[in-house]
């Protein structure tokens, strides 16, 4: 899933600037499960906005509007009206959901109201760690499905580094080694013998350095793409 947080209520009432009419747009996926941009959240940063907006002064009007997700158009069919009259919309999804509504509402401000961080999984209530970074050429078959990229902290492929000392990394005390979690596994589910292979120079053009990235299957795509703005 996606990982987010909530930028300082001080930071979102300063991006407003002089807007009046404000959408609040919660997402309901990734982000409701991360306590960061459900519709709990979006309630709550706009009391603390209107809290903010007592202090200084300043006239603004919110709605809150639930998404179901903001990087899908058929969530916003029943919120067109609504947000086509705002000033501005602050939208509580990760950074894909709030360039998807800026391309859509080409006319109308978009404002982030999380930081994104990652792609992880849950380790608890209110704990989330780093697994994958999307690098578009998945060698997990190899690594007993712990992932050399984002799990070592240098993204080494063959073996950990020297700086690695009872199964923690030269970064902090905290960082298992992400070549120690390997190996680990590997010897658990006795596979071992992957470690005398040699992983090849990587080919990172599928990765963020060959450009802004895409999906497409084009049996499940239905019209142009284009469509999708209003």
């Amino acid at each position: 899933m996606i990982v987010a947080e909530q930028k300082p209520i001080g930071d979102i009432a300063a991006s407003l600037g002089s807007f009046k009419n404000i959408v609040i747009a919660s997402c309901d996926t990734c982000v409701t499960v991360c306590l960061a941009g459900g519709e709990k959240e979006a309630l709550e940063i706009q009391g603390l906005l209107t809290l903010c907006d007592r202090e200084s002064g300043a006239e603004r009007a919110y709605t809150v509007v639930n998404i179901k997700r903001q990087c899908d158009d058929e969530f916003f069919e029943g919120e067109n009206d609504v947000i086509a009259r705002a000033d501005a919309v602050l939208s509580l999804a990760c950074g894909a959901g709030v360039q998807f509504m800026a391309e859509k509402y080409r006319s109308l401000p978009i404002l982030p109201a999380l930081n994104t961080k990652f792609m992880g999984a849950s380790r608890g209530l209110g704990y989330w760690t780093e697994m994958c970074q999307g690098c578009g050429n998945c060698i997990l078959e190899r690594t007993g499905g712990i992932c050399p990229v984002s799990r070592c902290s240098k993204s080494i492929f063959n073996g950990p580094c020297g700086g690695s000392q009872n199964g923690k990394c030269e970064v902090s005390p905290d960082i298992d080694c992400g070549w120690q979690l390997i190996y680990d596994r590997l010897r658990a589910i006795g596979q071992l013998d992957r470690l005398s292979g040699i992983i090849e120079t990587r080919d990172w053009s599928t990765s963020r350095d060959g450009g802004p990235r895409s999906l497409a299957l084009p049996d499940a795509r239905v019209g142009k793409e284009d469509e999708r703005v209003v």
